[in-house]
């Protein structure tokens, strides 16, 4: 399912301008040379977006792939990069490369989206797949206890350019029995030359996640674990750390 429409797509960068994706290289680029080889210079990002991250690793001189499930995404990721090559639309579980990656990243929670188990393992037999031995897996999470500790609450966010106003609110339905969370966006557009309003409603579930049943993906296809660390920090995880980061190994 495309959780990014061709009008949100249009509109992502705006809508998180906020982000700052200088930082969370650097941090995923810190995680690479803590723990893995420095001298590797290949990297596939899985939920790619609009290229954001990857236009900060090809700056530094890694030869970068991107998969994303949103076709729009993936066409604002080749303009944004300048490159049509290695950035396809896919689900995470179904992409194929001919080449093997000494780095495999999945940002912006993309696993949190695999919400049944089948295609959570499914990932991870893919990302095993197109590792080399030694390789890292690195992927950010919403940390179930955390999430259990203090639920989402809705929130309304407004943002402008020169040419749009929008307002953004986020309400949370938690199915507590499901680890699953289902976040309803209602996106209002303002065009400011004309006063017209497009509103915009999606749906995106997204899953909470325990050390424990990570573990059991990880042993099963492959990899060791290295760390489990707080979101942007090497602090270990917690029942504060609402977005976790795994740094996997594969052996």
């Amino acid at each position: 399912m495309d959780n990014f429409g061709k009008t949100y797509s249009k509109y992502y960068n705006l809508l998180y301008k906020e982000k700052n994706y200088q930082e969370e290289y650097n941090y995923i680029r810190d995680l690479i040379n803590k723990h893995g080889n420095k001298e590797k210079k290949n990297i596939l990002d899985i939920g790619c977006g609009t290229g954001k991250h990857l236009s900060f690793f090809k700056k530094d001189g890694y030869t970068v792939s991107g998969v994303d499930v949103s076709e729009n995404m993936i066409n604002e990721a080749r303009k944004y990069l300048n490159q049509s090559d290695d950035l396809i639309c896919c689900k995470a579980s179904e992409f194929k490369f001919n080449n093997k990656f000494e780095n495999i990243i999945s940002l912006f929670h993309v696993m949190s989206y695999q919400t049944e188990n089948d295609e959570l393992e499914k990932v991870f037999q893919n990302v095993s797949k197109h590792l080399i031995n030694g390789g890292l897996f690195i992927f950010d999470f919403w940390y179930g206890p955390a999430v259990l500790t203090d639920p989402p609450v809705v929130k309304i966010k407004r943002l402008e350019d020169d040419e749009v106003k929008i307002t953004r609110i986020t309400e949370p339905v938690m199915h507590y029995n499901k680890n699953i969370v289902d976040v309803n966006f209602e996106v209002l557009i303002e065009d400011k030359k004309t006063g017209s309003i497009e509103k915009i409603l999606e749906t995106h579930k997204m899953r909470y996640l325990f050390l424990p049943e990570i573990m059991y993906l990880y042993e099963k296809y492959n990899f060791s674990n290295i760390s489990s660390y707080t979101w942007n920090t090497f602090e270990p995880l917690s029942g504060k750390s609402w977005y976790g980061v795994e740094v996997l190994k594969k052996e």
